[in-house]
C-alpha cells in the first residue's frame, strides 16, 4: 500500500499540527493512567525498522513542504538509544530540510537516557520533548497511576531542558477531584515553576467510559468539577506558577477559557481575565464545543 503505515488511533501535540506523523512505537510504555483510555487493550511494541524506513522515503517524496517530523505514538523516547540515533540520522538524510524534530516521553524515558545522550539527539534534530505532567500533587500522582513521583518529574524536565531541548509540558485541570483541587493547583504551580519549561498546557479532564475514571465516575466515587471550579483551580494553578519565560496555555479544546499568556509579562493581565469569567464577564466555550 502507497502512503504512511498507521496502527491504531494517532495523537499528536495540537502544535504539531503542520507535522509528518512518522509512527515509530505502538501504544504507550506506561498505559496505566487512570484517566487515559487512548490505547486500552494495545500491547506497546516497536514498530519493525523496514516499516519506518519506508514511510521516512514516502514522507521524502511526498511532503516536502513540510518542515517538522513528530514521532509517535504516546512514548516514543522510550526506544534505545541506538535505534532512536538511527531514525534521526535516516530522516536528516531523507529529508534535510526538515527543521526540528518532535516526540513524547515520559519521565522514565528521559530519565533512562543520559544527558550526553539527550545531547546527541539533539544534535541530530530532536528539538522538543513533549512530557506529561498532568500534576504537581504527589497524592493525585498516585491516584491516578502516574507511575513516578513529584521528584522524579522534576529531575526528567530538567534533564531535558539542560541538553538544550525544549521543553513543553501538560497538567490536567479537574485531575484531583472538588476535594484536592486547590492542593493540586497549588503544587503543580510550584513544580512549574521548578521545572521552568518552555511551554506549559493545561487541558481540561474529559472523561472516557472505558478508563477507571470514568467508572469511579458513574459510581459517584469521583466529582466532576464545573465549570467555575474550573475555573478557581485555573486561576490558582496559574497565580502559584512563576516561570522565567514561555508560554502558559488554556487554548486546548476541552478547555472552557482559552488563553495563552507569555510568561512572565502577561501573566497579572490573564488572571484578571480568569476574574473576569468568575464574575460572568467573559463568556466561556460552550459545552457543544469541547472536544478531546
Amino acid at each position: 500500500m502507497d502512503g504512511m503505515h498507521y496502527e491504531g488511533i494517532i495523537i499528536r501535540p495540537p502544535s504539531e499540527a503542520e507535522s509528518i506523523l512518522l509512527q515509530v512505537t505502538v501504544g504507550c510504555s506506561h498505559n496505566k493512567c487512570t484517566f487515559c483510555g487512548t490505547y486500552k487493550g494495545v500491547r506497546f511494541r516497536i514498530k519493525d525498522q523496514e516499516i519506518i524506513d519506508r514511510d521516512i522515503a514516502y514522507a521524502a517524496r511526498n511532503f516536502p513542504f513540510l518542515r517538522r517530523v513528530f514521532l509517535t505514538d504516546g512514548d516514543a523516547l522510550i526506544l534505545p538509544q541506538a535505534r532512536l540515533v538511527a531514525i534521526l540520522e535516516k530522516i536528516r538524510r531523507s529529508m534535510p530540510w526538515i527543521q526540528r524534530v518532535g516526540l513524547y516521553g515520559n519521565a522514565k524515558s528521559i530519565l533512562r537516557k543520559t544527558p550526553e545522550e539527550l545531547e546527541a539527539l539533539r544534535d541530530l534534530g530532536l528539538g522538543i520533548v513533549y512530557l506529561g505532567v498532568e500534576s504537581g500533587d504527589p497524592e493525585t500522582l498516585k491516584a491516578v497511576r502516574k507511575g513516578v513521583s513529584r521528584e522524579r518529574l522534576l529531575e526528567a524536565g530538567r534533564r531535558v531542558r539542560d541538553a538544550g531541548l525544549k521543553l513543553s509540558v501538560t497538567v490536567l485541570l479537574g485531575i484531583a477531584g472538588r476535594d484536592r483541587s486547590l492542593e493540586h493547583a497549588h503544587a503543580t504551580g510550584s513544580l512549574l515553576t521548578a521545572m521552568d519549561p518552555h511551554y506549559v498546557g493545561a487541558l481540561t479532564l474529559m472523561v472516557l467510559p472505558n478508563t477507571e475514571l470514568g467508572v469511579k465516575v458513574r459510581r459517584g466515587e469521583f466529582p466532576i468539577l464545573t465549570p467555575r471550579e474550573l475555573l478557581q483551580e485555573l486561576r490558582h494553578m496559574l497565580a502559584h506558577t512563576h516561570m522565567s519565560r514561555g508560554l502558559f496555555l488554556s487554548n486546548h479544546a476541552s478547555n472552557y477559557l482559552p488563553l495563552k499568556v507569555k510568561m512572565p509579562a502577561d501573566k497579572e493581565k490573564a488572571l484578571a481575565v480568569i476574574d473576569a469569567a468568575l464574575n460572568d464577564q467573559v463568556p466561556l466555550k460552550p459545552e457543544w464545543m469541547r472536544a478531546l
